[in-house]
């Protein structure tokens, strides 16, 4: 397989769900500004959408949408437990976070790296992530991971979009256990492992 990925974007997480699962890949880097990758070739050939994950199989195939890679990938490795069975209850609560994350974290935060952004307008999309923070807090203070279940491909995509933060100034300080939740998550060897590679990028 081939994971196509930027630092600092929300590839890390299907980067860190490869790792946790001990799957072989080749990274291969995107420039998200000429869209070109470390190849020389054109990522619009490859994801026409224009943006990162992106994850080519063996057979050429590729598949987009980080919360469906990260989902796929679990899936080959059922055994280790990132995600629970399909066609279950759990799997549809997973879903239900992995779409949470998606749509009020990713999406809070994303619209905050266009720098022509006027202020107004930033200040409205932190005001919404804060009400989104608040939710989590509570959550994230009772138990250790989203699911109940345990640890899955959910955490580790709310902990790739929540380490944006401090690059908005977006201080994590009035909820307490979201910060622990990022050194819990931080501390495990995959996602050391998958830092440590875009660290290198």
């Amino acid at each position: 397989m081939k994971l196509y990925d930027a630092p600092r974007t929300c590839s890390l997480s299907p980067h860190i769900v490869l790792h946790e699962l001990a799957l072989p890949f080749e990274r291969i880097l995107v420039d998200n500004r000429t869209k070109k990758t470390a190849d020389g070739r054109d990522f619009l050939t490859i994801n026409p959408k224009g943006y990162v994950a992106a994850l080519e199989l063996d057979d050429g195939r590729v598949l987009t949408e980080g919360a469906v890679i990260v989902q796929y990938l679990a899936d080959l490795r059922p055994e280790q437990g990132l995600a629970p069975p399909a066609a279950t209850w759990e799997r549809v609560r997973l879903q239900e976070w992995l779409n949470f994350v998606t749509c009020e974290i990713h999406a809070g935060l994303a619209p905050l790296f266009n720098r022509a952004l006027a202020e107004t307008a930033g200040g409205h999309f932190v005001e919404r992530l804060r009400r989104r923070l608040d939710y989590l807090q509570p959550i994230l203070a009772e138990r250790r991971y989203l699911m109940e279940s345990g640890y899955s491909v959910a955490d580790i995509y709310l902990f790739t979009v929540l380490r944006w933060c401090p690059l908005f100034s977006i201080d994590l300080n009035p909820w307490p256990a979201l910060k622990r939740y990022l050194e819990r998550v931080g501390e495990r060897p995959a996602v050391r492992a998958a830092l440590r590679g875009e660290a290198a990028s």
